[in-house]
This record gives structure tokens, sequence and C-alpha cells, in this order.
């Protein structure tokens, strides 16, 4: 058997390094795929991460045959932040096959070594919003558009390359209760009343992003500027993520709280799940997805709670009651049957107890994976 790694050079290796997975889970019921055109918008010389970022493909070909990929990441403005000399790894799919997967993640830590770097960590992106962690508990679960699903077995094969837990992150679907806390409504009221808080109204999505997005781009960096592995976003990335999530954002789930003043203090940001839409398109936006897309963000069965950001300022005044409660009006007045969080930081105490107040269910956990050179 002989193993060869090649770097993606050409566009039948892009071709191949994008459409590996969907192959490697052709009819799994849990996988979703991402978007096939941003996939191919990472070949791009222009992509806009790599203003602070360098990064290379990789493809394992035995005896000839695609067998697994894997991506790298130097990111100078992480590194530059946090004060470390670390490669990212991501977009690793493989076969259940040890040397397969020894040979990818040996030319990601060459790579890294050739830069002088110390350390290689993953599964993580270019950003925190992006696809991040490995999955090992919850693999009859969906995925929603936000994760990336893979096999039981790459736990396994991760940690025979030497690499060992550095953090989990948790993740919970959120069912409304039976009976809502009434006195969380009275405490949401009167913060509300105490610090002359509104809740924002907007004409339309564009009519929101026009008016919010700068200002929603500000309190996010502000909200996780300590969260494990965030970096600040340039006016490149946020031009590129309002225009990725435009077309799924709907008013009904966003929750925006503003001061007297109309600035924004804390927000909860939803998304109308697309996952079980992309699956049978393999990410591609085919007249049937789109269709499907559609239907699902007119009148969604599940919410993946994207974001959830407080200004400093308000951050011990109780004010994610009223997330809370706008979180809680979501479920109560749709379609929805229930809301995902995705990911949070398994020692995120604040958040984590927030989910208290939800019939929640913890159904799955994702690892980080750190080794040193």
């Amino acid at each position: 058997m002989m193993i060869e790694i090649k770097p993606v050079k050409t566009k039948r290796e892009q071709k191949i390094f994008i459409e590996f997975p969907l192959k490697l889970y052709k009819d799994n019921p849990y996988f979703v795929p991402p978007l096939y055109g941003d996939e191919k918008a990472i070949f791009r010389p222009d992509y806009h991460y790599y203003e602070v970022a360098d990064a290379i493909y990789l493809l394992a070909y035995r005896d000839g045959v695609p067998a697994g990929r894997i991506s790298g990441i130097l990111h100078h403005a992480s590194n530059d932040k946090w004060r470390q000399r670390r490669v990212r790894f991501t977009r690793f799919d493989c076969v259940n096959d040890p040397a397969v997967a020894h040979a990818l993640f040996q030319a990601v830590e060459d790579w890294a070594r050739a830069r002088g770097m110390t350390e290689v960590v993953g599964p993580l992106g270019f950003s925190d919003l992006e696809r991040e962690g490995l999955l090992i508990e919850g693999f009859e679960e969906l995925s929603t558009f936000e994760e990336q699903y893979n096999f039981p077995y790459y736990q396994a094969l991760i940690e025979g390359c030497g690499y060992e837990k550095e953090v989990d992150w948790l993740e919970h679907k959120l069912f409304l209760p039976k009976q809502r806390d009434e006195r969380m409504a009275r405490i949401a009221k009167r913060i509300m009343e105490r610090y002359e808080l509104h809740m924002a109204e907007t004409k339309s999505t564009n009519d929101f992003l026009a008016r919010y997005s700068e200002k929603f781009f500000d309190i996010l960096d502000e909200t996780y500027a300590e969260v494990y592995g965030c970096v600040p976003f340039t006016d490149k990335m946020k031009k590129e993520l309002i225009k990725s999530f435009k077309q799924i954002l709907d008013m009904r789930f966003i929750a925006l709280t503003l001061d007297k003043n109309d600035d924004p203090v804390c927000f909860g940001l939803c998304f109308p799940s697309i996952g079980k839409a992309l699956q049978k398109s393999g990410g591609r936006l085919t007249p049937s997805a789109l269709f499907k897309i559609l239907r699902s963000v007119k009148k969604p069965e599940i919410l993946d709670l994207g974001l959830i950001g407080v200004v400093p300022a308000y951050r011990n005044k109780g004010v994610t009651a009223v997330l809370i409660e706008g979180i809680m009006d979501m479920l109560e007045s749709s379609s929805v049957q229930y809301c995902e969080t995705n990911l949070n930081l398994e020692d995120n105490y604040a958040i984590l107890n927030h989910w208290k107040a939800f019939n929640g269910v913890l159904h799955k956990r994702r690892r980080c994976f750190v080794k040193t050179l």
C-alpha cells in the first residue's frame, strides 16, 4: 500500500478536495454539507481571511485513490493576540486508516515547523464563525448548517497521531418549558424599565443591517474578546459575513435590545435551520435546494441559535433575562419545535446556566485537540 500526500494546486484537485466529504458521507442522515460556493471561495487569492492568515490544502492518496484531506491555517492575527506559535488544522476528513491520518497530520506538522510554529491545534477554522470542534458525542443527531459532522473513528485517528484534548464545547436542544416562569418575564420587564431599554423595531432585513450591522460586530468583538480562539473581524470579513447570512436572516428570530439613545446593548441572533434543505444537493444551490431553503426560512421547524452578545457595561445587569424571554417568545409564537444552541465552551457557566430556564437536552459534545511539536 502506498500513501502519497499532495498539496492542492489544480482546479481538478480543488474539486477532489471539496467533494471528498460529500462522497464519504453520501446518504448519511446526520451530515450537513457547507455551501459548495463557499468552499470554492477558499481557493481564491483574494479570499477575505487571507488578510490575516496563510493556509495550505492537502490531499491523501492511497494507491492512487483519494483517501483523505486536511487544511493547515497559520493565523497571524490569532497568534499575535494570544501570543502563541500555532498552526490550526481544519477540514480533516479521512477513511478509517491510521496510516492515511498519520501522513496527513505529518504533512501539516512539517508545514508548521517550517514556519517556526511549536503547536498544532484543531479542528479550528479561520474564525469562530466557521466550523470547529470534532464531534465526540451525538453521532445520531442532525448537524446544524454551522457544524461539521464526523464519524466516531475520527477521534481515535487524531489521538493516534499524538493529539490531546484542549477544550470541549457542549450543545443543547432548547424546548419551550411546559409552563413559562412568570418571574423571568417580570425580571426582564424591570430590567428594561430600570435601564430605559427597548427592543429594536425595523422594517426589513436591509433596514436592520443598514442601522445596526456595524454596531453588531462591535458587540461581537467585545463579547468574545477573551473567548478561546476568537479574533477581531476585519472590514472585509464583516462584508462577506453579512452577504453570507443576509438571505437567511429573519426579523422574527432576532432579539436586539437598545438603550435610550438607540444604541445596541445586547442581542440574540437565531437562524432558521437550513441543514435538511442542503443535504441532497451536496451544498449546491440548485432550484430544488433553493425552494427547500425558502420553505425552511418561511416556516422553520428548528432554530439555530447563532450568537448572543452583550456589551461589557451591561454584562452584570441582568439584561440576558431579556434575551431569554425573547427566545421563549420565538418558540411560543412560531412553527419552531426547538432551538439548538450550537457550541458553548464547557466552562462557560454563565451561558450554560441560562439554558436551565428551558426544557433543555445536552445532545452533543465537540473537542479541540492540541499537539506540541
